[in-house]
């Protein structure tokens, strides 16, 4: 399958919408006590700014019918020195998403090292991104492409 990666479009909202919900049920089946099932991150609107937004690229992977296949929202984040720490830049991938109807074709593995080579065209230090305690599939994909533990966020719900 022939794939091109480009910044997202308004007419990429209606399979931007779909990954969002794929990816909301994900998260939905492993937290609902915090996310609810049947909605998106997003409304069409907001994707229209967000689209718009230099700081907080969107990336779709189409095929050769210009059709999302799947989406990498991205956030650019410039921490500055600190007396204990120097100034750096980091991508964060806020959202990586592959149509279930295209998983297992290497579609993620392409729109991750995409942010990577992103990241570093822009000077970036490092990648990071968050994965749900319980989402295993994903975590095991990050850990496969290099990733490791940056810190742990830990909770007692109450």
């Amino acid at each position: 399958m022939e794939l091109t990666i480009r910044r997202a479009a308004g007419r990429d909202i209606p399979a931007v919408m779909k990954l969002l919900h794929e990816v909301l049920e994900v998260h939905a089946a492993l937290r609902p006590d915090i996310f609810i099932s049947g909605t998106t991150k997003y409304t069409e609107e907001e994707l229209l700014k967000i689209f718009a937004n230099d700081k907080a690229p969107v990336f779709v992977a189409v095929n050769e019918k210009d059709e999302a296949l799947g989406h990498l929202f991205c956030i650019l984040e410039e921490h500055e020195a600190t007396p204990n720490s120097g100034a750096y830049k980091t991508l964060y991938i806020d959202d990586l998403c592959v149509d279930e109807r295209a998983r297992g074709c290497g579609i993620a593995k392409k729109l991750y090292m995409y942010a990577c080579d992103y990241a570093k065209r822009l000077g970036c230090f490092n990648v990071t991104l968050h994965v749900w305690d319980g989402n295993d599939g994903a975590r095991r994909f990050y850990e496969k492409m290099g990733m490791g533990i940056q810190s742990t966020t830990m909770e007692q719900v109450l």
